[in-house]
């Protein structure tokens, strides 16, 4: 018999989600990325988002949007990065989800909007994300994303 790790399906995509997700944090984080890093950073987390999308919960598919739209904003890719945005901000309305997650996503779709050089539209959600601060329970949670929102200027 192999000593090999037998998974169901479900642990494997679930191991993936989660394996790729923190892997493409190291590369968000990483000043100086190759275009090579860029490309396999937008990849992992285009497949973590998949990967949640085959065991997640709404949650989990919402905040991988969100690291979908990060990593094509600090590409420099706006309309992608909003699209994502967007596309969690969707997935909270639909699912009831709120506190720390409606200021996120709103977070992402301004900085997607200051990627596009839209100041009336970076402005607007980036009110939007700070009013959804306001109901953020958690302060560890809070700080985390107004850390965030500092780094959004508008254009």
């Amino acid at each position: 018999m192999s000593n090999e790790e037998r998974f169901t399906a479900e642990e494997w995509h679930r191991r993936l989600a989660v394996s790729l997700f923190n892997e493409t944090w190291t590369y968000i984080e990483k000043p100086d990325r190759t275009p090579a890093e860029t490309d396999r950073m937008i990849h992992m987390a285009h497949a973590s988002r998949y990967h949640w999308e085959q065991v997640g919960k709404p949650i989990n598919l919402g905040r991988g949007e969100w690291q979908v739209s990060r990593v094509h904003a600090i590409s420099g890719h706006a309309d992608t990065a909003i699209y994502h945005g967007m596309r969690y901000l969707q997935i909270l309305e639909e699912n009831g989800i709120g506190d720390w997650d409606v200021a996120a996503a709103c977070e992402a779709i301004a900085r997607g909007y200051m990627v596009a050089g839209d100041s009336e539209k970076t402005t607007e959600y980036l009110a939007k994300a700070r009013e959804a601060c306001k109901n953020i329970k958690d302060s560890d949670d809070l700080k985390v994303i107004e850390k965030d929102l500092e780094t959004i200027q508008v254009p």
